[in-house]
């Protein structure tokens, strides 16, 4: 088979990564893709949002299947691209249709299909600028700290908590009428705060059958002990230790067969990613919210852990043939650490020389933004490489990513050491 995968970070580049080891690839090609997807495939200079280039590429390689990485495309329709283009209809996309992807595109849109299907999650209202001051007489309903959302995609930054009431009105007015996050936060859910310890949970399905995937955690704040500004993540542990097998059947039960069957009863022919973010309060499960495609760098640490071919069960989810595929899990524990550009995520510089690959040993460099310059691989993002280790357990396992990380070389380098600490 020869396959396209689309995107550019280290998502991508575990996917290419795993990809690669099936005995039913032919060629594998990345758009855009990164320095290190380089090494398992063949990057291809085409953006993820530019359908008919990809149409131009699909045609021209003979690509028999198409893996989405990140959400924006899903959620600009390209599986919905392929299936009205007469040349284009009969080759499987992996990732859902747009109506399947409004469940990442609009958080409104995902509260009600909670609410409809029966899937725990915090109580919520939606509000616009048109009904500002109900806005304000919600959150006096509620106890701080204040959870607002922008409706759309906002990069990961349309989600605010707030301790302070006041300050929580003027950042809705922000949000709603003056557009601090665009056309994004022209309709902002306010939601009940959930306590508890948050992870994820990925589903792979066709839209009838569904693989329960490792789950994991990751550490999104910039700063050691989980302080400091949000960023994209900055690593991640799986399995999540807590999440034992009498908690993950409550989350199938509660969670993943009410999304499968209310997906299936809207009408809703879902094929894909299903990324359930969740929250752990004394054992009982809630959503935070749903993503539509695998989180990052939580697939640094759950695809190295499949031990079963990828492609194979790609071709199941695209021949709805899913349950009849194998599906095994390596036992050790993974870790994923992830170096970053000085500044990040605030304003940071590209283009950073960097060195020590060749001295790294026992762990798994996913390249997220990097890319090749001549002979050198340069830093090209915020985010730049995620070192991804097995252990016997999380000590083990991120000792060996962190003397990994003091091996790669580039100005301005940094990273966290406090990865799972609060769960060691």
């Amino acid at each position: 088979m020869n396959v396209l995968i689309l995107g550019s970070g280290g998502r991508e580049h575990a996917f290419a990564w795993k990809i690669a080891q099936s005995s039913k690839l032919d060629s594998l090609f990345i758009a855009p893709g990164n320095a290190g997807t380089a090494e398992v495939g063949t990057n291809v200079n085409i953006e993820v949002n530019d359908f008919e280039a990809i149409k131009t590429f699909v045609i021209e390689n003979k690509v028999n299947m198409v893996v989405v990485g990140p959400e924006d495309p899903l959620v600009n329709g390209v599986h919905d691209f392929f299936l009205a283009d007469e040349k284009l209809k009969n080759i499987p996309v992996i990732g859902p249709k747009k109506d399947g992807a409004e469940l990442e595109g609009s958080k409104e849109f995902s509260k009600k299909f909670m609410q409809k299907h029966g899937v725990p999650t915090a109580r919520y209202q939606s509000f616009t600028k048109e009904n500002l001051e109900e806005g304000y007489a919600f959150l006096e309903t509620l106890k701080p700290p204040y959870v607002l959302k922008a409706d759309g995609l906002a990069a990961g930054k349309g989600v605010l908590i707030l301790e302070d009431l006041q300050e929580a009105k003027t950042e809705l007015k922000n949000m709603v009428a003056d557009a601090k996050f665009g056309a994004a936060s022209t309709t902002v859910v306010i939601e009940e705060f959930l306590h508890g310890i948050e992870l994820s949970v990925f589903v792979l399905t066709d839209g009838e059958n569904y693989k329960i995937l490792p789950s994991a955690k990751d550490y999104k704040r910039i700063s050691e002990g989980d302080t400091g500004l949000n960023t994209g993540g900055m690593g991640a542990i799986s399995p999540v230790p807590f999440a034992d097998e009498a908690f993950l059947n409550k989350v199938e039960e509660q969670i993943v067969k009410p999304t499968i069957n209310g997906l299936k009863a809207d009408g809703i022919d879902y094929k894909g990613f299903i990324f359930i973010g969740l929250m752990n309060d004394k054992g009982s499960p809630s959503v935070v919210e749903y993503n539509v495609r695998m989180g990052d760098p939580e697939t640094e640490v759950v695809i190295p852990r499949i031990k079963s071919d990828l492609l194979d069960l790609f071709e199941g989810v695209a021949n709805r043939t899913l349950g009849e595929k194998t599906f095994e899990v390596d036992d050790r524990t993974a870790t994923t650490v992830m170096l970053v550009s000085g500044g990040y995520p605030e304003a940071y510089e590209k283009g950073k020389i960097m060195t020590g690959f060749g001295a790294i040993e026992n762990s798994i460099a996913f390249h997220a933004g990097t890319k090749q310059e001549g002979n050198n691989i340069v830093t090209s993002g915020g985010r730049v490489l995620a070192l991804t280790s097995f252990g016997t357990d999380i000590k083990d396992a991120l000792s060996k990513s962190f003397a990994n990380a003091e091996k790669i070389n580039f100005d301005k380098k940094y990273y966290r050491t406090d990865i799972g600490f609060d769960l060691v």
